[in-house]
């Protein structure tokens, strides 16, 4: 797994490549909450196009990515799911929790 952050804004976005599993997910939930909760990113965004694989570890992952940013009022948003990525969301029935873009252009303008 890759993970690759930069800045937008007020925004940052985390371009992820590869399997997002439980040998990977800590490193994802690091960067997440780092940004999140360190450095109080008002807008944060996962990219997850080029995400092959991801088990409920990653999942877990995202939610507490998620939960993070409710916390503290800010927001987490997903785009661009790969296809495995958007059927695991479907499956463990999150997919209406995140606030989720079809691609990078339309999440930044959201």
């Amino acid at each position: 797994m890759q993970i690759s952050a930069r800045r937008h804004d007020k925004s940052t976005i985390f371009d992820v490549s590869g399997d997002i599993d439980f040998a990977s997910s800590p490193e994802v939930r690091q960067s997440v909450l780092h940004e999140i909760r360190e450095s109080r990113t008002p807008r944060v965004l996962v990219n997850l196009s080029q995400v092959r694989y991801i088990d409920s570890s990653g999942v877990a992952s995202l939610v507490e990515g998620l939960k993070a940013s409710r916390d503290l009022g800010s927001r987490f948003i997903l785009f661009g799911l790969s296809e495995p990525a958007r059927e695991v969301l479907q499956l463990s029935r999150l997919f209406k929790v995140f606030e989720i873009y079809d691609n990078e252009e339309k999440a930044l303008a959201s």
